[in-house]
């Protein structure tokens, strides 16, 4: 596999007093939708209207995404797996394969009708059909 060397960044891209771009701020409008979902026990209580600045949005951001991690993992503890209720299971067994089925029990192709070149036509179709002539 090829590596592929990923230069640093300057210094001078984290600028946390600089204002928030439209992306970031469109980020932190996502995360405010999915914050808002959350019980009111793991919300932020971060005015999200006032972020102005990168750190602000940096800092909403980070909290709101912990506080989505441990709602879920707070669920995932209280959920209780569910046990299927006994006499309820169904007991197979399982075999092997013993080979290819026996040729009694295989489909047979229709026979085609020599007067009308079709196959599997019953005389019922071919009595409405001599009928509508």
């Amino acid at each position: 596999m090829a590596i592929i060397h990923v230069p640093r960044p300057k210094p001078s891209s984290m600028n946390p007093k600089r204002p928030a771009s439209s992306l970031l701020m469109t980020q932190v409008e996502h995360m405010h939708v999915a914050e808002k979902r959350l019980p009111l026990r793991y919300r932020t209580e971060i005015y999200v209207n006032a972020i102005k600045t990168e750190g602000e949005a940096a800092e909403y951001i980070a909290k709101a995404t912990a506080a989505i991690h441990q709602a879920h993992a707070d669920a995932a503890e209280r959920r209780i797996p569910a046990t299927p209720k006994p006499g309820r299971l169904l007991k197979i067994a399982a075999t092997a394969d013993d080979g290819p089925a026996s040729q009694s029990k295989q489909k047979m192709p229709r026979a085609q009708s020599k007067a009308t070149g079709t196959a599997g036509k019953t005389s019922r179709s071919k009595s409405k059909s001599r009928r509508k002539k």
